[in-house]
C-alpha cells in the first residue's frame, strides 16, 4: 500500500516564494554559456539550490492568505532575486564596457564573435575580458557569497514584509555608478596612451611624407593594447575583490 505524505500548505507556500527568489537570482547571475544551457538544466537547478536552502524556507505562509495577496508575494520575491542578481551582473559589466571601449579605439571592433553569455554578435576583446571576469567571479567565491546572501535574505526581508530600505536603491544606484567607474579606470589609461600614439603618427606623417604610416597605425594600435592590458592583468583582481567587496556589503544592509 503506498504511503501518501501531506505537505503543508504552509510549507508549500514557503517553497513556492523561495523558488521565486532563487529564480530570480540564477536568471542574472553572469555564468558563462548559462543562458545557452537548455531550460530543464536552468529549472532543475534551481529547484536544487531551492532544496538546498529548505532550511531557511518562510514559514507560516499562505495559512488564510488570498490567491492575490500570494500572487504579490510571489512577484515580490522575484523582484527581490533580481535585484540580488542585478548587483552581480554590474559587477561583471564594468569589465565587459572597458573592454567594449578599448575594442572601439583600438581597431578590435572589426572582429567579432558570438558572446556565450548573451548569444549576441560582440567584439572578441569584450568576451574574453568579460569571461576572465566570471572566472574572477568564481576564483573570489562569490558563488557562495550568493548562496549565503540569499539564506540570509529570508530572515531580513521576510516573503510579504519586504519594504525596500533607502540605504538598498541608493547601494543597487552606486553599483551602476561603480560599473561605469570601474570601465573609466580599466580603459582611460590605455585610450590615453592610444592617443598619444596617434598624435605621434600623425606628426611623423608631417615630417615624413614619404612614409606609409596608414598600414602601420592598426597593428601597432593593437600591439600597443595587448601589451598594456597584459600590464594591467596583474590588477584586475584586486579592482574585481574590491567591486565583490562592496556588492557583498550591499546584501548585508
Amino acid at each position: 500500500m503506498p504511503i501518501e505524505v501531506a505537505l503543508p500548505q504552509s510549507s508549500f507556500w514557503g517553497a513556492l516564494l523561495a523558488l521565486a527568489r532563487v529564480g530570480g537570482v540564477v536568471a542574472l547571475v553572469p555564468v558563462p554559456g548559462w543562458r545557452r544551457a537548455p531550460e530543464t538544466t536552468r529549472i532543475v537547478f534551481a529547484i536544487c539550490l531551492t532544496v538546498a536552502l529548505a532550511p531557511v524556507w518562510p514559514v507560516n505562509v499562505g495559512t488564510d492568505a488570498s490567491l492575490g495577496k500570494i500572487v504579490g508575494w510571489v512577484f515580490s520575491e522575484t523582484m527581490i532575486g533580481l535585484a540580488m542578481g542585478l548587483a552581480v551582473s554590474l559587477l561583471v559589466e564594468g569589465f565587459a564596457i572597458a573592454a567594449q571601449l578599448l575594442g572601439l579605439q583600438a581597431g578590435y571592433g572589426y572582429a567579432s564573435t558570438i558572446d556565450p553569455s548573451t548569444e549576441a554578435d560582440s567584439g572578441i576583446l569584450p568576451v574574453v575580458v568579460q569571461l576572465a571576469a566570471s572566472l574572477l567571479f568564481f576564483s573570489f567565491g562569490m558563488e557562495a557569497q550568493v548562496i549565503r546572501a540569499l539564506a540570509l535574505s529570508f530572515s531580513k526581508f521576510p516573503p510579504g514584509a519586504w519594504v525596500v530600505p533607502p540605504g538598498q536603491l541608493e547601494g543597487i544606484l552606486a553599483l551602476g555608478a561603480g560599473m561605469w567607474t570601474t570601465a573609466l579606470r580599466l580603459a582611460m589609461p590605455v585610450i590615453g596612451l592610444l592617443i598619444l600614439l596617434d598624435l605621434a603618427m600623425a606628426i611623423l606623417g608631417k615630417v615624413a611624407t614619404q612614409l606609409q604610416l596608414l598600414s602601420v597605425a592598426f597593428p601597432a594600435k593593437m600591439l600597443v593594447t595587448l601589451a598594456t592590458l597584459a600590464m594591467l592583468a596583474a590588477a584586475l583582481p584586486g579592482l574585481f575583490e574590491q567591486q565583490a567587496a562592496t556588492v557583498v556589503a550591499l546584501w548585508r544592509r
